[in-house]
């Protein structure tokens, strides 16, 4: 059986590894929500996620912000009503590595709960 990308452990990088490029995370960016992910400038992963209310946004920010703490791998976040904006990328190396995709597909996975109908 094929093991989902949310189902992978969060490995930390070490200050040596090198940032991925798009032939790298290609595999692990098709996993994703489409609709609600995007890397910029090959540095970044930016998501969207909507909901039906502020409550709702609050209550999966708080989700995401206990994820972050558990796995030691924080994103910028930016809740409003309706929405949260996450931004992602791991700081010691200034760019893209497997954790940040595990990341967001986990929070994909939070925001299944939480999706408006």
């Amino acid at each position: 059986m094929v093991q989902q990308l949310a189902d992978l452990e969060c490995e930390a990088c070490r200050s040596e590894d090198d940032p991925l490029f798009e032939d790298e995370y290609a595999e692990y960016f098709e996993e994703l929500d489409s609709e609600v992910w995007e890397v910029i400038d090959e540095h970044h992963l930016e998501g969207t996620y909507e909901f039906e209310d502020f409550r709702d946004a609050l209550e999966f920010t708080y989700e995401v912000g206990e994820l972050a703490e558990e796995e030691w791998h924080h994103p910028d976040l930016h809740l409003q009503w309706g929405e949260v904006v996450v931004e992602m990328w791991t700081h010691k190396i200034d760019g893209l590595h497997k954790s940040d995709f595990v990341m967001a597909a986990r929070m994909d996975r939070i925001h299944d709960d939480y999706a408006p109908e």
